[in-house]
């Protein structure tokens, strides 16, 4: 179970092939469900240029792995890797990606949307936007995960 925190922009799809070669457990996994959040150029009605992305050090980390460990305990996993971007975002990069290997497709889609859903409500991490109109904003909630009406 790995959990990285980076400054810099990175491929999702290039992190999930390098942890997957690199994991113990090939030939075991029949199931991996893989998230990958990207920054939105829109929020609450508004044109953002870009996003800032702060976190505490070590209580963020911390907090991640004991979202891991309830999903390990809830669901059969075989290992789970969570990266997450910090700093400056531009539209477009990827956030965050969940990726959960499991036997089955149950268990890696379960724990996956619970350990995304487990970060965006108790990871600290803070988010200011830069609006295209001008200005800047500290988002205070989080959205549902799903489009509004």
């Amino acid at each position: 179970m790995t959990v990285k925190l980076l400054a810099l922009p990175f491929d999702p799809w290039g992190e999930i092939q390098l942890y997957q070669a690199q994991m113990d457990s090939h030939g075991r996994f029949g199931a991996t469900s893989v998230f990958v959040g990207s920054m939105r150029d829109f929020n609450d009605g508004d044109a953002v240029s870009a996003m800032t992305l702060e976190y505490y050090p070590g209580m963020t980390e911390k907090q991640l792995d004991a979202i891991i460990d309830s999903a390990l305990a809830q669901w059969r996993l075989l290992d789970v890797l969570v990266v997450h971007r910090t700093g400056r975002i531009m539209p477009g990069e990827p956030i965050v990606i969940v990726a959960v290997w499991s036997s089955h497709r149950g268990d890696a889609f379960d724990a996956s949307r619970f350990i995304m859903e487990a970060l965006k409500s108790k990871a600290p991490f803070w988010k200011k936007e830069e609006l295209v109109a001008g200005g800047e904003r500290w988002v205070e909630h989080n959205s549902s995960g799903y489009q509004p009406e």
